[in-house]
């Protein structure tokens, strides 16, 4: 069994949504980071740099943190979403997410959603990269399925929940014809549906 120690969090959703698909028994320990309970020396020990999500692998007691880290231990054990033949291009992509995707939106998300008015500089900065970050992916799912290639892998797992934040990022989520395909066909998988509810409180997938 799997024990996802994590808040609700588009990384904490990548999880969810990838032990959805490749139906893993698993439990979710909720980590309330608005009561600093990252920082408490015993999930310290889990995760070094006070971070969600982690996960544990009861079966044979191992923890792993960092999200691109968990997707592609879960992928081997499971056979699933990670084809070994096509694992340089499925990294590229799962790590540009990781780089560069979740960070960037994720400082838009803190100036433009959370504290807008606060930075001037902050909140164009970001939104400035936010919206290339639309076109860039764009661009790839205009020519490309799926991130890295023909197959879903964990590289739309990892960027999903990310895009699924888009009302919040003020770009129009309609205006990128291959982001949008992409984005729609992903939303009525069974398992990302049940995955992004990763709470179980009925959260449900926006549409665009």
């Amino acid at each position: 069994m799997i024990e996802l120690f994590t808040a609700d969090t588009p990384n904490g959703k990548k999880i969810s949504i990838m032990l959805e698909e490749i139906e893993f028994d698993y439990k979710v320990t909720k980590i309330n980071i608005y009561k600093d309970e990252q920082f408490k020396p015993e999930f310290k020990k889990i995760s070094p740099f006070s971070k969600t999500p982690v996960i544990i692998d009861h079966d044979n007691k191992r923890s792993l943190f960092e999200s691109g880290a968990i997707l592609i231990y879960l992928a081997e054990k499971s056979g699933k979403f990670y084809d070994l033949q096509e694992r340089t291009t499925i990294n590229q992509w799962l790590m540009g997410q990781m780089g560069y995707v979740g960070p960037m939106l994720g400082q838009h998300h803190q100036f433009h959603h959370y504290n807008p008015g606060k930075s001037d500089f902050g909140e164009k900065r970001y939104f400035k990269i936010s919206k290339r970050i639309y076109k860039e992916l764009n661009e790839r799912l205009m020519v490309s399925k799926f991130l890295a290639g023909k197959e879903y892998t964990i590289a739309d797992i990892a960027t999903f929940p990310w895009i699924a934040r888009h009302e919040w990022h003020d770009i129009g989520l309609k205006k990128f014809e291959g982001l949008t395909r992409w984005y729609q066909e992903i939303s009525k998988r069974e398992a990302v549906i049940k995955g992004y509810d990763l709470l179980k409180n009925g959260e449900k997938i926006p549409s665009v």
